[in-house]
């Protein structure tokens, strides 16, 4: 090859590269971004069953939903004390204002989950944190979970006794550590790490809930039955402006309980589950029903294999599947479009939803 033959093919490459041909970023499926390391695939968003946020987020503006749950159960309507009833309102609405106001102003619905739980769990009025029933020996031992429907990331923990906020440790779950659930004195230890406030057991105990404790005790968990207080869980799921889902769920679980025993909210799929493609979903119940027929997924299974809508997936779950073994509770959940769910077959369920239009709505029967 002569010289200048040579200079020319030197030439051209050079031009090549100058336009960007051979650029180590070409998008090609897989490839590692040797910036990032995160393969294109995930940064992309098209991850096997992840829908990707809408391109257009101005479209989205002002599209929000958050939807809220203080538990499933109670009395029938019209035998709660006016007073009581009007303070169990007063509380939702402020949980959905919390939740509306990190909405508004183009917060995450993770974010806006994380903090309507929390302020849930330090009112007592509800069957978590604060207000969290006891297991059979008068400890409350509590569960939450968290999900981000965006990526299907996932924390949880369960049978802690000590974390002020059970759900804010299971989002530290999700965020730094490679698991999913941790339990026990192993969850508050990682919970303490992360600066998490932890209190001593008697901080959950309560006038209201150890009258109900010593009540039943003593009638051997006969009064489980009968008893008229809300039996549930707390829970959030929200859609946002960049058209992400988020779903979270806090409980004490069953009252008179056996230690150590778990229910389905710290369990991805039976007790809370979110993914882009479908919805956003927080149950309350008795979580063993919503275990054995992983409740939480199914709605968003039912929608993405048979093609139902949320309301349809949602009743048939609550009304028909649970109902007829036996399973009591209900249901909260948001789809990809904004459309809300709130089935139950209890007496009630303590619930509400926010849209930038319609306002917050609450509701107990």
């Amino acid at each position: 090859m002569s010289i200048l033959n040579f200079q020319l093919i030197i030439i051209i490459f050079t031009m090549l590269l100058t336009l960007g041909v051979f650029s180590q970023d070409t998008a090609i499926s897989g490839i590692r971004h040797p910036e990032s390391g995160i393969q294109d695939q995930v940064s992309t968003g098209a991850v096997t069953g992840i829908a990707e946020a809408p391109q257009d987020q101005g479209a989205r503006i002002g599209r929000w939903v958050l939807v809220i749950h203080g538990g499933a159960g109670g009395p029938p309507q019209g035998s709660m004390p006016e007073e009581k009833e009007q303070q169990y309102r007063e509380k939702l609405s402020e949980a959905l204002s919390i939740g509306t106001a990190i909405l508004e102003r183009g917060g995450s619905s993770m974010e806006a989950v994380e903090a309507v739980v929390l302020f849930m769990e330090d009112c007592p009025l509800f069957n978590a944190g604060k207000g969290a029933v006891y297991n059979d020996e008068g400890v409350a031992e509590l569960d939450a979970s968290i999900m981000d429907g965006s990526t299907l990331m996932a924390g949880a923990v369960t049978g802690v006794t000590r974390i002020k906020n059970p759900i804010a440790a299971a989002h530290q779950v999700m965020l730094k550590t490679k698991h999913v659930l941790l339990m026990g004195e192993g969850a508050e230890l990682f919970a303490k790490e992360q600066g998490l406030e932890l209190v001593d057991p008697s901080y959950f105990q309560t006038p209201a809930r150890t009258e109900q404790f010593d009540r039943m005790k003593k009638s051997q968990r006969e009064q489980e039955m009968k008893d008229d207080r809300p039996k549930g869980t707390v829970g959030a799921v929200a859609l946002d402006n960049m058209g992400n889902l988020a779903a979270a769920t806090s409980t004490g679980g069953l009252m008179m309980k056996m230690k150590g025993r778990i229910g389905d909210t710290p369990i991805i799929g039976a007790g809370t589950y979110a993914n882009n493609a479908t919805c956003a979903v927080s149950c309350t119940g008795t979580g063993e029903y919503f275990m054995r027929n992983v409740i939480a997924y199914d709605v968003s299974a039912l929608m993405e294999y048979r093609g139902w809508s949320l309301e349809e997936a949602a009743n048939y779950l609550i009304h028909d599947k649970l109902k007829s073994q036996g399973g009591g509770g209900g249901l909260i959940a948001v789809d990809k479009e904004g459309n809300v769910a709130m089935p139950f077959n209890t007496n009630a369920m303590f619930r509400g939803y926010a849209k930038p239009k319609e306002g917050s709505v609450v509701e107990i029967y």
